[in-house]
């Protein structure tokens, strides 16, 4: 159930992906689409993981956004996509649903802008 668990938080983080739009002029250009958003908490990573084998993403990243959880598709990973909260820009290293019970998701963030 819902209820307490639902994680409400206090920042907006926007997941956004690229894709090829053509711009004013007729020209296919890169750009970065909002494709989902999420309510959470944004904070500084400790780089602590229960997961050794993610150890270097953990490493690398400088923020952890925390969200209820939310299903996500297979095209939103790492690779393809990244995140703004509140006008910075963060790369994600690593997404993880933690233990796999659907309760929450985190981001792990490096930020970039």
């Amino acid at each position: 159930g819902r209820g307490s668990s639902m994680i409400r938080g206090n920042a907006k983080a926007e997941i956004q992906q690229k894709r090829i739009v053509r711009n004013g002029i007729g020209e296919m250009v890169e750009e970065w689409v909002a494709v989902r958003i999420l309510t959470g908490y944004l904070d500084l990573s400790a780089g602590e993981s229960r997961y050794e084998t993610y150890n270097a993403k953990i490493q690398e990243s400088d923020h952890i956004f925390i969200s209820s959880y939310a299903p996500l598709g297979p095209d939103i990973r790492p690779e393809t996509a990244r995140m703004a909260i509140d006008g910075a820009v963060y790369d994600i290293t690593l997404i993880d649903n933690p233990m796999g019970l659907n309760r929450q998701l985190e981001f792990y963030l490096k930020k970039v802008g």
